[in-house]
């Protein structure tokens, strides 16, 4: 093919056309699979330096019993978590359910005063009528318990994918580096170095919010004495892990419990959601607040929450990137 051949330089480019075509449809078939596979890459990433050391420490300790240890000690936090959170949900769930014949009737009869209802309707008559009752809440139970499994799914291909991706990942990074010339794999491999940092630290980042968020509101609720508190604490903890909308699900449960902590939730999400996850994340991983914002706000319009929760290490990935590409740009 020449440039005085422009058939060869259509057929050429039609060519590239139809193959681009194809890569970008495939690639969206099975974006499900590629995001699984990407969660994965990025969790072994983030927790390449903790099997290392874990490495070092134990001295012989192979790299696949390290990275179980760790996987135990994940499990096992788990199972503690659940243990706390789940006796007092299910007592709380039964108080709910004992009471709610009684506030559904309270609720009718406010209707029916101001002329809003005809009459007052049963349980029955109330989960019929309502949107996902009669036939459809069927397909909304079934729709959930699907969901959920799919979740559980994706969840245990992430953690067996990671764990093969720990297991391999000096091979994967020299295969990797060996696809660059080789007097370019030095700083192939400085990056592949910085990249791993970053989002290690991503990861320590998002458990130092998780701490934050959870202690201070642990010291709160009980100072206002709010039942349960260390559980509704550590709910608002593990919201924390979920950028933008995780916060405010976790202080659904507070304010359902006692209305008088709305308005420090209120305050706490405000100050965590523009202050405290943009400087965090500047101290941690190196990307600047503004670009931590932007990036929650793209991720998340993009792809929802799991967007937001891949936003910082995603862009923490493309400043490495970027600052290889182009070293001038981004020097003092």
């Amino acid at each position: 093919m020449t440039r005085d051949n422009p058939r060869a330089l259509i057929r050429y480019a039609l060519a590239g056309l139809a193959v681009t075509a194809a890569l970008t449809w495939g690639a969206y078939l099975s974006r499900g699979a590629l995001l699984l596979i990407y969660v994965s890459v990025l969790m072994a990433i983030g927790l390449a330096p903790v099997v290392a050391y874990v490495e070092r420490r134990a001295g012989r300790l192979p790299r696949w019993a390290a990275i179980l240890l760790i996987y135990l000690v994940f499990v096992g936090l788990i199972v503690g978590l659940a243990v706390l959170v789940i006796p007092p949900m299910v007592e709380q769930a039964r108080g709910l359910w004992s009471a709610f014949p009684q506030m559904l009737h309270q609720g009718q009869q406010w209707l029916i005063d101001r002329g809003l209802l005809a009459r007052e309707l049963s349980l029955q008559e109330a989960v019929q009528q309502s949107p996902v009752g009669g036939s459809d809440a069927v397909g909304t139970v079934v729709g959930a318990i699907w969901g959920f499994l799919g979740g559980l799914f994706g969840f245990l291909t992430i953690l067996i994918l990671s764990f093969y991706f720990l297991l391999d990942s000096d091979r994967f990074a020299r295969s990797f580096v060996r696809l660059f010339p080789r007097p370019e794999r030095p700083r192939v491999e400085d990056a592949c170095r910085r990249v791993s940092g970053k989002v290690s630290a991503w990861l320590g980042g998002q458990l130092l919010l998780a701490g934050i968020i959870g202690g201070t509101a642990a010291l709160a609720l009980f100072l206002m004495g709010v039942p349960y508190f260390y559980v509704l604490a550590l709910i608002a903890g593990i919201g924390e892990m979920i950028p933008i909308v995780g916060p405010v699900l976790a202080a659904i449960p507070a304010i359902a419990v006692a209305f008088g902590v709305a308005l420090f939730f209120l305050i706490q999400q405000q100050f965590e959601n523009h202050v405290l996850v943009p400087k965090v994340m500047e101290r941690q991983v190196g990307v600047s607040a503004a670009g931590v914002i932007v990036a929650l706000l793209l991720g998340g319009t993009l792809l929802g929450v799991v967007g937001a929760i891949l936003a910082v290490p995603t862009i923490a990935i493309l400043q490495v990137m970027f600052e290889e590409a182009f070293p001038e740009a981004t020097s003092d």
